[in-house]
């Protein structure tokens, strides 16, 4: 597979996996690498997650079906693993090693391999292995206890911040630095990206918030977590959101002028008018439409936007002007990021589905047409 982008010619393995290991693949993809997916053999089990052929997180790359479980796919791996620069996995601690294509013998057969591993916990501590999810990474962190409103639970967000922000990205990130490094030590090494890790990592703002004392551990009692009437959002009359974010004077001068509200009355700092200001605020957003309330700021810098759906998102003038969101043969998903000046990545292309390409990557790697005959006899192969 031909590909543009930063990282063209890099070639990963990624080891079939839940959450954010496709992601990860989806990202090194759309930067360029050749990613060759390396499916289950036989029949999916329950749990696997949603079908490639349809999550945009598996564009843009090949897949094959090994199992992992014989010798003889454990040997094939090890093969592919000679010809790669990367392998991903995103098992337990110890599994890998069990089915003998752990960090030892990947880099045995390839001293020059990057050996990512994605797991909740990491490879180590008490936890390592524990069962747990994203919502399970937040909580031990911190991030979670500090979202929501203060008289309700901490909510459930979307699994953004734990499986792909703190976990796929890291592991991206930790790969290509691994790449660079590589450069001049000509040596692999093992790249360990936990999700807690991760989403840790990402807090870095709030600790420093906490150490200068000017954050709260009450929900909603700050500036960022919704406690603030100039950052939060508002239901308007039809059903709709807005999002307000004027947090510099400037722009909160600005969100009064289009409100027709006098300054005076209108302190933005008084912590004790927070609560009070809130109430007026909604009470005012809810005597009109969404798209009335867009026209009233359309061309300000008061940071009023709309809260769009996933489905209303594609048709937003700069999403649209951006290609933000692209529609690929009928299936939204977004675009390549981050964009570069000359390494442009090629444009995506549809989900790739499980096994596809099972005897083209053998074929490469000169096995011949009889082997795999035999192996897909053997049920070693797809």
């Amino acid at each position: 597979m031909t590909t543009g982008g930063p990282l063209a010619g890099v070639r990963v393995l990624e080891l079939a996996a839940l959450g954010p290991v496709p992601f990860t693949g989806m990202l090194l993809a759309d930067l360029g690498a050749e990613v060759i997916r390396v499916d289950r053999a036989g029949a999916d089990a329950p749990g696997v997650g949603a079908d490639p052929g349809s999550d945009p997180r598996h564009r843009g790359r090949r897949s094959i079906g090994l199992d992992l479980k014989r010798p003889t796919g454990v040997a094939v791996l090890l093969r592919l693993v000679g010809h790669a620069d990367v392998l991903m996995e995103g098992m337990r601690p110890g599994v890998a090693e069990r089915l003998g294509i752990g960090p030892e013998e990947c880099l045995h057969r390839n001293p020059r391999l990057v050996y990512g591993r994605m797991t909740g916990w990491g490879q180590d501590g008490p936890l390592a292995h524990r069962a747990g999810h994203d919502l399970n990474y937040l909580s031990l962190t911190g991030a979670l206890h500090a979202m929501g409103p203060a008289e309700a639970p901490p909510p459930v967000p979307l699994n953004l911040i734990g499986d792909f922000g703190g976990g796929a990205t890291y592991l991206a990130l930790g790969i290509v630095c691994a790449l660079l490094e590589r450069v001049g030590s000509g040596r692999g090494q093992v790249v360990d990206a936990a999700m807690l890790d991760g989403a840790a990592s990402l807090t870095a703002l709030f600790h420093g918030l906490i150490a200068n004392g000017t954050w709260s551990a009450a929900r909603a009692d700050n500036v960022l977590d919704g406690g603030a009437p100039y950052y939060r959002t508002y239901a308007t009359g039809d059903g709709g959101f807005l999002a307000v974010g004027a947090i510099e004077p400037k722009f909160y001068a600005t969100l009064l002028r289009r409100l027709g509200l006098a300054p005076a009355d209108w302190p933005q700092h008084d912590r004790s008018r927070w609560a009070e200001q809130s109430a007026r605020l909604a009470a005012i957003f809810a005597t009109r439409t969404r798209a009335e309330w867009e026209r009233v700021f359309d061309g300000s810098d008061a940071c009023v936007t709309p809260v769009l759906t996933f489905a209303e998102a594609p048709a937003h003038p700069h999403l649209a002007a951006r290609r933000t969101l692209v529609d690929v043969d009928g299936l939204v998903q977004p675009a390549p990021a981050p964009r570069f000046s000359r390494s442009t990545p090629t444009p995506p292309g549809p989900p790739v589905p499980r096994r596809a390409h099972t005897d083209q990557v053998l074929a490469e790697l000169g096995v011949t047409a009889e082997e795999i005959a035999r192996w897909r006899h053997d049920r070693v192969i797809a």
